[in-house]
């Protein structure tokens, strides 16, 4: 019986993954990945040089059997180092202990990584390759090399890893819609860099830790590489009155701004003219779709169907999860890759949905609530109560990053446990002023048990 093949548009990391773990459980499959190959040219950038890898990514390449070869290149990341404009720096721990970390990750190593795996299980990787378009009735797309010339390709089973700006979605669109919504956040980012140190140490800064600067309605963060250096990016509203960037178009203008508003980092970027005005202002947006898949002929995955912002952590992590969804359920499908996509739509559609909503709530936590006097108590009270009844209450952000519950429960979990802890403090911004085993009673009178809880 000869193994059906399926073509993969996009070779990056939600692709070389999928392709690897397809080829693994059978499938034929060819990726066809517009770039070059960054394992010959270097890793081109553009994009965020560094991601946060948790729970749910770990799993997905534990069952790649990669994880053992990935966490090795990655820098744990115990919680996060808030820098206040006046007063000291703090820790706010992830988890529990050093059994709930993230791991900082370079997105260029990490890629290069999983397409050795993907060709060594037998996938065929076609750099070079941009898809121009595809005739879902006959079957068969068309690609062009990075010359211009065009050839034909046949693909019985389409599916496409190719990112935000998803070639294969705009193809889909047109031969059926697909009911694109994009809400931009109405942010930028840009991206500056803190070098490695001097000396043994290497690292400027507080090596195990997400650094954050949190100033209002914008901030910096920091994430570490495994050489020393600190990937720092600004994150800021594209236009309207200062600090926006419209507002701090230069780096002369955004030298002025770090003396003010981030004093203990600037000394940290020796290269910030050159970085500032050489980086371009990247956009954020949220991508939904009301439909992911055309039949059993078209489907998209990864950012191609669900591109979030990134302050949950979790974009890599959530099209991580879907591959490992869509390689089960191919696998168990045989031929019917319709009722295998319908599926896959059903079950990761309300949970990238509400990952979605989450990374959108986590940058007002991020730039606003780890310095606000109310966020803080509410975040002890929390912490208290999953001590004395961890059966009953659970941080959302744990939820998220350190299990395997779904993303719509955490969500709805994280909400009602909110609601609790607003009514337990009564205005209060101290924990202490509640009574704890009175606190208790009520959360185990009012929210059932959490499911059975999963960690790697």
């Amino acid at each position: 019986m000869t193994r059906q093949a399926i073509t993969l548009i996009g070779g990056g990391l939600v692709g070389a993954l999928l392709a690897q773990l397809l080829a693994r459980r059978g499938f034929e499959v060819d990726v066809f990945e517009k770039r070059p190959d960054p394992r010959q040219v270097g890793f081109v950038g553009g994009r965020s040089i560094n991601l946060a890898l948790a729970e749910r990514g770990l799993q997905a390449l534990r069952t790649a059997g990669l994880s053992d070869d990935v966490l090795p290149r990655a820098v744990m990341m115990r919680g996060r180092m808030v820098h206040p404009l006046e007063g000291t720096s703090g820790l706010q721990r992830y988890g529990v202990d050093d059994s709930e970390v993230i791991w900082s990750v370079s997105r260029g190593g990490l890629n290069m990584l999983l397409l050795d795996a993907a060709e060594a299980a037998g996938v065929r990787l076609h750099f070079g390759q941009s898809l121009v378009n595809a005739d879902l009735d006959a079957r068969r797309m068309v690609l062009a090399d990075e010359e211009g010339t065009m050839r034909p390709h046949d693909a019985p089973v389409l599916i496409g890893a190719d990112g935000a700006g998803s070639a294969l979605r705009t193809v889909m669109d047109h031969y059926r819609p697909l009911g694109i919504r994009v809400e931009p956040l109405g942010h930028g980012y840009k991206e500056l860099e803190i070098p490695p140190a001097a000396g043994a140490n290497r690292f400027a800064i507080e090596p195990n830790a997400l650094h954050i600067w949190p100033r209002g309605g914008y901030m910096c963060i920091a994430l570490p590489n495994t050489e020393g250096s600190f990937t720092v990016t600004l994150f800021l509203p594209a236009q309207g009155p200062h600090p926006s960037f419209d507002t701090v178009p230069d780096s002369a203008a955004a030298a002025a701004f770090f003396r003010q508003d981030f004093p203990d980092l600037l000394p940290l970027i020796p290269r910030f003219a050159e970085d500032y005005d050489s980086h371009p202002v990247g956009g954020l947006s949220t991508l939904y779709l009301d439909r992911w898949h055309i039949d059993g002929r078209a489907l998209l995955i990864g950012d191609a169907a669900h591109a979030i912002v990134p302050f949950h952590g979790q974009g890599m992590n959530c099209g991580f999860e879907d591959t490992v969804v869509l390689a089960d359920l191919l696998a168990e499908s045989g031929r019917d890759t319709g009722d295998a996509f319908a599926e896959f739509q059903r079950i990761r559609q309300p949970n990238a949905n509400a990952i979605a909503a989450m990374a959108v709530e986590n940058y007002i936590e991020m730039r606003d609530s780890v310095a606000d006097p109310r966020y803080l108590a509410k975040r002890e009270l929390g912490a208290r109560l999953a001590e004395r009844a961890p059966k009953h209450f659970m941080a959302r952000y744990r939820m998220v990053t350190f299990t395997h519950l779904p993303y719509a429960y955490a969500y709805e979990r994280g909400r009602a446990q909110d609601q609790l802890l607003e009514q337990l403090l009564r205005g209060s911004t101290s924990a202490n002023d509640v009574q704890l085993d009175a606190a208790v009673n009520t959360l185990q009178a009012t929210l059932p048990p959490l499911p059975q809880l999963r960690h790697g």
